[in-house]
């Protein structure tokens, strides 16, 4: 395991960006991660986007960035309204967005696996290949039905304290999924168990996610 530090040329808190899809799909995908990048200490700037809500699904993307940026240094919470299952139809409209995301200038992108079965997923991930050429893009991973699991090859291996938190943060946050089948600890814990087993991490549990291309 080769330890990295994530750094900005400009001498600023290094900018992160987290794209989802749905209300609870950044956390599910990466809220582990980014818990234990803000443990470190180190002062982040971090701009989370959510492409999809009702009311009741903003106010629930809301309460969770508070509690999975609560150590941020700066934050930001866009909320767009796009149709749900809709996505590939409202191209050039979310394509729009993605524009004016330019403006961030990301040292580190979040965004869902251009594999993904669900077509809202795959649309992002593409159009964040697109929109960010030279930026550090990590595609994170959603369980579901469709069991589109793949071979991911970044690891980062989270302490109890973040795969706990991650977990607890998610059941708090999403009333509406609740009465999911899927939407329970067990799956985000055994997901999170496995990926820690392939890279094996000092705790057994860690994220995964696929990287296009990576610059050293």
């Amino acid at each position: 395991m080769i330890p990295l530090r994530l750094t900005s040329t400009s001498g600023a808190p290094p900018k992160i960006l987290c794209l989802g899809a749905h209300s609870d799909d950044i956390e599910i995908g990466c809220g582990g991660s980014l818990l234990r990048l803000l443990a470190t200490g180190q002062k982040f700037d971090i701009t989370w986007v959510v492409f999809s809500s009702s009311e009741e699904r903003k106010r629930e993307a809301r309460n969770s960035s508070e509690l999975f940026l609560r150590a941020a240094e700066r934050k930001e919470l866009i909320v767009k309204d796009f149709r749900d299952g809709f996505f590939p139809f409202e191209g050039a409209k979310i394509k729009d967005v993605f524009e004016s995301l330019k403006g961030i200038s990301p040292d580190l992108v979040f965004t869902h696996n251009r594999k993904d079965a669900h077509q809202d997923h795959r649309l992002l991930a593409e159009l964040t290949g697109n929109t960010f050429r030279n930026h550090l893009v990590l595609e994170y991973e959603i369980p579901k039905y469709d069991g589109d699991m793949g071979q991911p090859n970044v690891f980062i291996p989270l302490e109890p304290e973040a795969y706990e938190k991650k977990v607890s943060y998610l059941m708090e946050a999403f009333a509406t999924q609740r009465d999911k089948r899927w939407f329970e600890k067990v799956t985000f814990l055994a997901l999170m168990r496995l990926r820690g087993m392939e890279c094996n991490a000092p705790s057994g549990y860690a994220e995964a996610f696929y990287c296009r291309k990576l610059v050293i």
